[in-house]
């Protein structure tokens, strides 16, 4: 498996928002066995050491748990977890980064509100 790097964010948050992304397309569901350390390592090309800080990062945020000599598995929580989580951090950004890049082209509020509007139709099949 290749992964598309973004090399301006650490390997292992990219391992862990590579899992949460699979997790909410229902590629692992509840209660499920997630990807050894080794495994990770061996898809991606990397050190067993980084995959396994993507994975911790997942567990202290209660998005996987350990069971003892059996590895790691998705939470019950996860999707709910994850989403609040991209809420409330990522979208927020964008957002933010958005407004401030509306402001800089003199994009008014009415008209930026018109553009989400009509991206949001485009992308559920609409016409333009």
């Amino acid at each position: 498996m290749i992964m598309d790097w973004d090399h301006t964010k650490p390997i292992y948050i990219q391992i862990a928002e590579w899992l949460e992304t699979e997790i909410l397309k229902g590629h692992h569901k509840q209660d499920e066995k997630i990807y050894s350390q080794y495994q990770l390592a061996d898809m991606f090309n990397i050190n067993p050491a980084t995959a396994a800080k993507g994975l911790n990062i997942l567990a202290d945020e209660a998005i996987l748990y350990k069971k003892r000599g059996l590895g790691m598995f998705v939470s019950e929580n996860a999707n709910e977890i994850i989403l609040t989580k991209r809420k409330n951090q990522t979208l927020k950004r964008l957002v933010h980064d958005l407004v401030i890049e509306a402001e800089r082209l003199h994009v008014g509020e009415a008209e930026l509100i018109a553009m989400v509007i009509e991206e949001n139709k485009h992308r559920k099949g609409g016409t333009s």
